[in-house]
């Protein structure tokens, strides 16, 4: 039965398969013809099977909820079997809720659409009750809500989902036979999250169990043949993880699936035309892809067969006048892609979907994605992989003005193949798991948003009240500013039926907190949005002690909410509460580990708390996410210069000044200038002496573009010795930073009115003149020396003769007392400078 079950896994039964089940004894059992109708992709026949209609049929029914009789007559009918029929019931069952699923999937992703009653397999004592199918059809949905999410409204046929999860889910410990079991309800979680508004705790704890117990079914992936679905599953778990934020494991699954390919799959340059007109070949960046040695994967039997390309959606070519549909190579053959099967296209397309989601949104990073959509879309082979690598296409593509047109007629093509018939839904379905296709109302929803964009909102608008998007309908009319308008759309819904949904975005238009009470009374307080919603019109209003509130209770509903998390740290801090600032932007960075503003913000709740070293290494993980913000950079300078960590705060200044190019902070360098001078130890215990070299070039870059700051040039001369060395080369450069220190001081106003500042200026002329002094005796040159002296001695005495001419007593005419040292001491100096150069005079 594992051999048949891995079949059913991948979709099809290989030639060699089909003929040894035909042999079998499951082909002859009821199961048997259910499995060839899930072959076939006759989905929906299996509800007419008489042992599923025996199912669901009863002879009373005393449930009065569908999803409680659903699974009342499920486990009945496992539990009513003898040792011997046990076995083919559970594999009934297991076919009955994969069938569901697949043709859930058909409903809503795949297509084509189909009909199929409920009462055609469900008794009509248990529908009775609803008077009209839209009642029975928001029973349903509501049955599917899960941590206060609500489901989208126009799901189609919703009750396929339920059955599926009843059995792949809530039935599976009845099911222990089927040795693949988890691997479908991990597809069934995956499907059903993707129904919902926002991440579901639940289904996440769901989905990690589930890649637990079949990463531990070692029989699953044994022999050479089972390559293929050992890539199949790997790529769903890497979008399993990449969904709910687990990055690192996502590219670690995606590598995984990579590295069983053999493929090299690098972006490289070559040589190539872009444009008609272009005479020379010029660089041009496309994506290269190799087998390692040559190496061909085995049975590719196994493999699904390609897909016939007219039943494949239409690639259109970008007929432009100057731009060619494609890049040109000089060299085409260097760069030829092999023939790659349905796993290694989809690998492609995995790591081009990681690609996306680790990299900025940059000019750059779409030239990159659209170097993978273009090898994608040289090979269309399969629909899954042809639908996804479009529709990435399109979004790339609609900010160009020449590619405009196609990325509009592409996602309309794509928004109506649901409806195309030709193409059987068995070819759709191939690694249809593992390329995360959006559902159509997805699709839909794209198109709408162009045409947005475009500027026919009339249009855009048409499709999202079509699709029953009101808040995309609504964000319309907002930008359209037609605020009257949102508000009658909704209230015109609310009279046809009151959701909590309705009247959360009722209180967005109105701004008014009663229709957020209105939506959390309806949902029985269940609505994690109704909170949300509240929460942000708080924080918009600076109510920060109701806004903490309302977002406390969102996330006690749904702990997944990213956004909810960062604003309620964010209102923490405006509070001063930071501890709850600090717990909720853990969370953050729990759920998104490259969330730099979030491990920014944590950073400063843990300043605030004191905890410097924490504070330290989360600005650390804060940059690693983003190197080119600068505040984050400031705050990493700030922390290293606390705690300590001196060599990490001179490599923070001098990213700051590749970012700003006149940044300064006096008072982070007079900190690095004492621990260098001083001989102080830094966090790990080492004296700071030892970077007296990169703190030299770190001020002398400084310097280069701060040139009229005194204070920083005084701190350079503090670092070669203020003239305190004995070395001729320090105490030449400490005279050049004291004079550029002082040209400074006397160029600012003011500094003669004032007493005390003429004061710090004397002071410092006089430590030039005696730095000046040193320097001369250490000079072999006789005439530098002699310059040396001779510029100090003018310094002072023109300093001397300002003094005697502003601070004057005007009773005794004499300097005032309060300068009166100062100008004696300049005398002095000016005498013994006059000396000094007189001796030097007479030995030359």
């Amino acid at each position: 039965m594992l051999a048949l079950e891995r079949s059913l896994l991948r979709g099809f039964l290989s030639a060699a398969e089909s003929l040894e089940w035909k042999q079998g004894e499951v082909a002859a059992a009821e199961s048997g013809s259910l499995l060839q109708l899930i072959f076939d992709g006759k989905y929906e026949a299996i509800f007419s099977n008489s042992a599923i209609q025996n199912v669901f049929s009863a002879s009373s029914v005393t449930e009065e909820n569908i999803d409680s009789y659903l699974e009342k007559q499920i486990l009945a009918y496992l539990d009513c079997s003898a040792e011997a029929d046990n076995v083919e019931r559970q594999r009934l069952i297991f076919l009955l809720g994969v069938g569901s699923l697949q043709l859930f999937v058909q409903s809503n992703w795949t297509g084509p659409p189909f009909q199929l009653k409920l009462q055609d397999f469900l008794p009509p004592a248990l529908l009775q009750k609803f008077c009209e199918p839209k009642m029975l059809h928001a029973a349903i949905l509501k049955m599917l809500v899960l941590d206060g999410e609500s489901v989208y409204t126009l799901t189609s046929h919703p009750m396929l989902l339920l059955i599926a999860r009843i059995i792949l889910v809530n039935s599976r410990h009845k099911l222990a036979s089927l040795q693949t079991l988890s691997w479908w309800t991990l597809r069934c979680v995956n499907i059903h999250q993707q129904l919902l508004e926002e991440r579901s705790p639940e289904l996440f704890t769901l989905a990690q169990t589930c890649i637990k117990q079949v990463t531990e079914a070692e029989t699953l992936f044994t022999g050479g043949e089972s390559w293929h679905l050992a890539i199949q599953f790997h790529l769903e778990c890497a979008y399993t993880f990449l969904y709910y934020y687990e990055y690192k494991k996502a590219k670690q699954c995606f590598n995984t699936a990579k590295d069983i390919t053999k493929l090299q799959i690098n972006l490289t340059g070559a040589l190539g035309k872009r444009t008609r007109f272009q005479e020379k070949y010029v660089a041009q960046l496309i994506l290269d892809v190799q087998r390692t040695d040559k190496f061909l994967l085995p049975h590719s039997e196994l493999s699904p067969a390609p897909t016939p390309l007219e039943n494949l959606t239409m690639n259109y070519d970008l007929n432009d006048d100057t731009v060619l549909n494609e890049i040109k190579l000089a060299d085409a053959d260097q760069y030829q892609v092999p023939d790659l099967c349905a796993e290694e296209l989809a690998v492609i397309l995995g790591i081009c979907i990681d690609f996306q989601k680790n990299n900025p949104i940059h000019k750059l990073t779409e030239e990159e994605l659209l170097a993978f959509t273009s090898c994608l879309l040289s090979q269309p082979k399969f629909w899954a992989i042809q639908t996804s690598a479009l529709l990435l296409r399109t979004k790339l593509e609609k900010g160009s003005t020449r590619r405009m047109e196609r990325a509009m007629k592409q996602t309309q093509a794509l928004a109506d193949q649901f409806e195309d018939v030709n193409t059987s839904v068995s070819e759709r379905m191939k690694v249809f798991y593992c390329c995360q296709v959006p559902p159509r109302w997805a699709i839909q929803r794209q198109l709408a948003s162009l045409l947005f964009e475009l500027g026919c909102t009339s249009s855009a608008l048409q499709v999202f009240e079509e699709l029953e998007m009101w808040e995309d309908a609504v964000i319309c009319y907002e930008r359209a500013g037609q605020h009257g308008k949102a508000e009658e759309i909704l209230r015109r819904e609310l009279e046809k039926k009151e959701t909590p949904g309705l009247y959360c975005l009722l209180g967005d238009v109105l701004k008014d907190h009663q229709y957020y009470d209105k939506a959390w009374e309806l949902s029985r307080h269940r609505s994690a949005r109704a909170q949300r919603s509240k929460g942000l019109l708080h924080l918009r209003n600076r109510e920060f002690r109701e806004c903490v509130e309302c977002f406390e209770r969102s996330v006690q509903i749904n702990p997944m909410q990213l956004g909810v998390w960062f604003s309620l740290g964010c209102a923490y801090i405006a509070l001063e509460g930071y501890e709850g600032a600090a717990k909720a932007f853990q969370r953050c960075v729990t759920l998104e580990p490259d969330n730099a503003e979030a491990w920014n913000n944590l950073s400063t709740a843990y300043i605030r708390l004191k905890q410097k070293i924490k504070a330290f290494r989360t600005l650390q993980e804060a940059l690693k996410c983003n190197y080119e913000h600068w505040q984050i950079w400031e705050n990493y300078l700030l922390t290293s210069t606390d705690v300590g960590e001196f060599s990490e705060a001179i490599k923070a200044y001098h990213r700051l000044m590749d970012l700003r190019e006149k940044y300064k902070d006096t008072q982070v360098l007079a900190i690095l200038v004492r621990a260098v001078v001083d001989g102080v130890a830094d966090r790990a215990g080492e004296v700071a002496s030892g970077l007296k070299g990169k703190l030299q070039e770190l001020l002398g870059r400084v310097t280069s573009r701060v040139t009229n700051d005194g204070e920083i040039w005084r701190l350079y001369a503090r670092l070669y010795g203020n003239g305190q060395n004995d070395s001729g080369e320090d105490l030449e450069k400490s005279l050049q930073c004291l004079t550029k220190a002082h040209k400074c001081e006397i160029q600012s106003s003011d500094w003669e009115k004032d007493v005390s500042s003429f004061k710090e200026v004397v002071k410092g002329a006089i430590e030039i003149a005696r730095v000046a002094i040193k320097c001369s005796k250490n000079k072999c040159n006789r005439q530098e020396a002699l310059q040396i002296l001779s510029s100090a001695r003018l310094n002072l005495r023109g300093l001397s003769c300002k003094a005697k001419q502003l601070f004057v007593d005007v009773t005794s005419n004499e300097v005032c007392s309060e300068i009166a040292d100062e100008v004696t001491t300049m005398d002095n100096m000016i005498a013994e400078l006059q000396e000094l150069s007189n001796q030097l005079r007479d030995q030359c």
